[in-house]
């Protein structure tokens, strides 16, 4: 018997095992074909089909299709190609036809299928309309069944057996029934006995399914017939290209023609001899690889949308930066030639995955390109999904509201878990005990139980999301290749994950939204709002001394991809701000290469070093001897171990894929035999391999850093000569490394006035001019969109005049109002600055209009105000921080006394005065990154600030475990710990902590 209808658990909340532990199952219990047929779904067809590879086993494809509004499903193998996108269109039509019917839309997808069905109408319909069906007698037999199988030998047609499994073994069952608790939003104890029949459906041997139905054995072998009919292994499209039309020409010769057009304009009419012989290297391995369509169909994905200035603003990035083509036809910036950038990491004749190109747009734009793109190609294009798992948090927080507890209580527990767990044979429990940040905590009944179920849950898929920019357009409509949905958002998108749209042969375009090039945009848009011409046309910021000079110092708070505080640290021991440097630290400073951070500052700095071989001398020159970009590892073993280029490349990928550690082990013997054969050491080699590993998890490409680089100069370049447009824009734009509190912080320290919001002035967004800037109403917490555009709409026409004026024509309600004057908004209309004499004009305001259903146009008369007694400073600088999250004119840290201090008190600005010193420091909790060391030990970096600047503080893991469960961001503490330097970089190495009382 072929185990028929079984369920993985992309059969979401339902199945209990992944394709990997069916296929070894299955191979365990001496099946050598078994069909996965998921609820409405292909999510896992390609881990299946990898996974039979593994096991040797042979697939059948096929899903079990429910009918919406009723109990009952049918289940449909492929036989054949044709069976298969019948099947996907099924599968589509499933998804996104509100009037879907099953007992129909079976007749229109039945060619290249076998239907299984329990439902006898169902199936006499359709074996009447010429189906190819068969009864589904399910895992036991039943008195159905008998009447199935009875139907079904008159009928001419096959009956069967099948295992219509979700579980893998009985300690799966409490798994089950607590997916469907979650699924139903019910308790435990509330799942019926119907919603639990599944968890005692489990997948067993043939001998079993043998013996039940002993007294009918053609059911258990028409079961084998109907596996061997199947014979489709999985879809086989090739490389799958967007489709182009070029009027006659080929795609070859326009991509050509504009590639040479467009080098040209970037490079001279006279172009040199490098150039052209990039360029048709380039052209030639695009055109035998049939790739000219794709560059065609992103240039003008890129070039279709236009901005205020010209062309959008874009980053071309990822490993297609690396190509010349690329550059000359404006869908990268950074020009390959000049920063030696390796084409063959992007693309090699070896090659048999589809590469793709990432292009960030301004943030608030993507989501227009992508509606452009799908009204350009309709059903031929879709986004790719994400298949959301269950982490640690979600998976305690779902389990703890099964088992019926308040949210409250549920919140407590997972709102200071980190993102940290691994499962390192310590149960759950456990493990967050053993958690600092948790050690206040009590876990007792039923946290121990919850707490043991929602580990089973960690790594079960949850639900389908939108992938950040993933897009494909394919020739035919994608519904032919693969089942397509509707994500919440409302897009269209494909049932496949990236890795296996790429497995697949799908061709991907990232259309990503970047923070930051809004930000520059809105930048360089009030720079010219304000009176100064700004010529991008030779912007060249990494030419800037000014500039260069902040990046050495670490000045690169707010600037994107190079702000974070272990960049800045980086760039002050570098203390360099040179273009090449900063490429460099942004590729070095992944989370598995911090043994080699220093090395390469050292080394930077003049120290000696011994190249890691003479072959690969020239070959990491630029990178000190270390392997820092992603494209190094592939270098390093074309040099060393003889790789060609496609394996090389190969061994790069593998590295940073879910299942390295299946794949990596052959190209480590590979390597290892390769580097012998160069006459390597044993020695030599593992320290090449143990930097390979280095790039375990993300790295980055030097194409990407470089691209990316671009962008940061830019950034950088507008906060030393434009401080005030460039910290309202990045405010503005909401996004960032850190808080709008920091930012406003950063501004300050920049010597900028921060002037609060004021309804006849403020915008909604932040702005900037000089020495001060502007809050925007996007500030004020509370506001709605409508009141704020009507605050804005209204004042064209004549500025308020005073309280009544404003609330007559705006509108706004009671807790609105409220917050603006506690913001500071209506200040301009008392310079007392009385806001109790605000809020009395206020509630006598909605008094005299209580119950009226229009307010009049002509001023409304209220009575003055009574003597009120104005607010104390701090109170008004408490509302003031309530509503915006920050102090306009101070830094709260003033506000808190650090009594009782032993040791001097030190301002972050005179920090490196007192290093070997041990000090006292009053800081504000800004960020903090939370990481793991080597023995599996937590600690955490954390940055704090003052009023005169910045601190990163390195926590222990002896000193975290004391004092992690203290500390909240937002908060004011008192640091006592060691002033160190590195490398001219000065951090504090905390000791002890305590919370600053006001």
């Amino acid at each position: 018997m072929f185990p028929l209808r079984v369920h993985s658990y992309y059969s979401l909340m339902r199945g209990t095992a992944s394709p990997e532990q069916l296929c070894k199952a299955a191979a365990k219990l001496g099946y050598s074909t078994l069909a996965m047929t998921d609820r409405d779904n292909l999510y896992g067809l390609w881990p299946f089909l990898s996974a039979c590879k593994r096991m040797n086993i042979r697939p059948i494809v096929g899903a079990e299709i429910t009918d919406p509004g009723t109990d009952y499903s049918a289940t449909l193998l492929v036989r054949d190609q044709t069976g298969y996108v019948n099947l996907c269109n099924l599968l589509t039509r499933r998804q996104l036809d509100r009037d879907f019917s099953l007992a129909a839309e079976i007749l229109r997808s039945a060619e290249g299928v076998t239907v299984l069905c329990d439902r006898l109408p169902l199936l006499q319909q359709w074996h009447g309309e010429g189906v190819e069906v068969a009864a589904d007698l399910g895992p036991k037999p039943t008195e159905l069944g008998s009447r199935l199988r009875r139907w079904a030998g008159k009928a001419g047609v096959m009956a069967t057996a099948t295992a219509d499994s979700y579980t893998l073994n009985d300690d799966d069952s409490e798994l089950y029934r607590l997916l469907r608790a979650i699924d139903l939003n019910t308790t435990l104890s509330n799942v019926d006995e119907g919603e639990a029949a599944g968890s005692r459906r489990k997948l067993e041997a043939s001998e079993v399914y043998r013996r039940r139905f002993g007294m009918w054995p053609d059911v258990i072998e028409a079961g084998c017939v109907i596996g061997e009919r199947c014979s489709f292994k999985g879809p086989e499209f090739d490389i799958v290209m967007p489709p182009w039309h070029g009027n006659g020409k080929s795609a070859e010769q326009i991509l050509r023609d504009n590639a040479y057009e467009g080098a040209c304009l970037r490079y001279g009419d006279e172009l040199p001899e490098p150039v052209v012989e990039r360029l048709e290297h380039e052209l030639a391995i695009i055109g035998s690889m049939d790739f000219s369509s794709y560059f065609l169909v992103v240039r003008d994905i890129v070039h279709r949308g236009r901005g205020e200035h010209g062309k959008r603003r874009i980053c071309g990035r990822g490993s297609g930066a690396a190509s010349l083509v690329a550059y000359c036809l404006e869908i990268t910036n950074i020009c390959p030639v000049k920063h030696n950038l390796y084409f063959e990491r992007f693309l090699n004749p070896e090659r048999s995955d589809p590469p793709d190109i990432d292009i960030d747009f301004a943030w608030d734009e993507r989501d227009q390109v992508l509606k452009e793109v799908f009204d350009d190609y309709g059903d031929h294009a879709a986004m790719v999904s994400n298949h959301v798992c269950f982490k640690p948090r979600m998976a305690i927080r779902e389990t703890a509201k099964v088992f019926g507890l308040p949210g409250g209580e549920i919140s407590t527990k997972t709102k200071r878990l980190p993102w940290l767990y691994r499962n390192r044979g310590t149960d759950l429990a456990e493990q967050l005990r053993q958690l600092p940040a948790l050690r206040d905590q009590d876990f007792n009944e039923p946290w121990p139980e919850i707490l043991r179920l929602s580990a089973r849950l960690i790594g079960l898929p949850r639900y389908l999301s939108v992938h950040p920019g993933g897009v494909v357009i394919t020739p035919e409509p994608v519904r032919n290749y693969v089942p397509v949905e509707k994500a919440s958002k409302g897009v269209n998108i494909i049932q496949w994950e990236k890795d296996s749209a790429e497995e697949a042969g799908l061709v991907k375009i990232d259309l990503l939204g970047n923070r930051s090039l809004g930000v520059i945009r809105d930048c360089l848009q009030t720079i010219r709002t304000n009176g100064t011409e700004f010529d991008e046309a030779g912007w060249q910021p990494e030419e800037d001394d000014k500039t260069k000079t902040n990046i050495s110092r670490g000045g690169t708070m707010g600037c994107f991809y190079i702000e974070s505080p272990a960049m800045r640290l980086l760039q002050k021991k570098a203390a360099s701000g040179e273009f090449e440097q900063l490429v460099l630290q942004s590729s070095i400073i992944r989370p598995a290469a911090n043994e080699f951070v220093r090395e390469y500052v050292r080394r930077l700095h003049g120290g000696s070093y011994q190249p890691l071989h003479e072959k690969v001398e020239d070959v990491l020159d630029e990178t000190f001897g270390l392997m820092v970009y992603q494209e190094d590892v592939s270098k390093v073993a074309v040099a060393l171990a003889g790789f060609s280029h496609g394996r090389a490349d190969g061994l790069r990928k593998v590295l940073s894929k879910k299942d390295r550690n299946v794949r990596l082990p052959d190209y480590k013997t590979d390597f290892y035999e390769g580097c012998k054969r160069n006459n390597l050491s044993s020695e030599q080699i593992e320290t090449l391999w143990a930097m390979m590993m280095s790039f375990d998890g993300y790295s980055f490409c030097k194409p990407h850093s470089a691209s990316y680089a671009v962008v940061s100069y830019q950034a950088a370049y507008l906060k030393s000569h434009y401080p005030a447009e460039f910290m309202a824009a990045v405010i503005s734009n909401m996004g960032g490394f850190y808080s709008s509190f920091a930012y406003v912080s950063e501004a300050r320290r920049l010597g900028l006035t921060i002037l609060p919001p004021d309804v006849n002035v403020s915008s909604v967004r932040w702005q900037g001019n000089g020495k001060e800037i502007r809050v925007g109403l996007q500030s004020v917490k509370g506001l709605t969109s409508d009141l704020m555009e009507r605050i804005i709409h209204a004042r064209k026409e004549r500025s308020y005049s005073g309280c009544e004026d404003f609330f007559r024509r705006t509108r706004p309600e009671e807790d609105e109002a409220v917050a603006l004057i506690n913001a500071g908004a209506l200040d301009g209309f008392d310079n007392s600055l009385n806001r109790p004499a605000l809020l009395y004009q206020l509630a006598s305001f909605r008094q005299v209009t209580q119950g009226a259903t229009s307010l009049p146009l002509f001023p409304i008369r209220l009575p003055p105000p009574p003597e009120l007694p104005a607010q104390s400073r701090r109170e008004r600088l408490r509302n003031q921080y309530q509503v915006l999250g920050f102090l306009c004119d101070d830094h709260p840290i003033r506000f808190f006394s650090g009594r009782g201090c032993s040791l001097q008190k030190v301002k972050a600005d005179n920090l490196h005065q007192f290093v070997n010193r041990q000090i006292n420091f009053s800081g504000w909790l800004i960020t903090g990154k939370l990481v793991s060391t080597k023995t599996g030990e937590v600690m955490e970096f954390l940055t704090f600030e003052d009023e005169t600047g910045l601190v990163e503080a390195t926590f222990f893991p002896k000193t975290y475990r004391r004092y992690a469960h203290l500390l909240s961001a937002s908060r004011p503490y008192l640091l006592t710990g060691l002033v160190e330097e590195d490398f001219g970089a000065v951090t504090l190495t905390v000791q002890s902590v305590r919370p600053l009382s006001k």
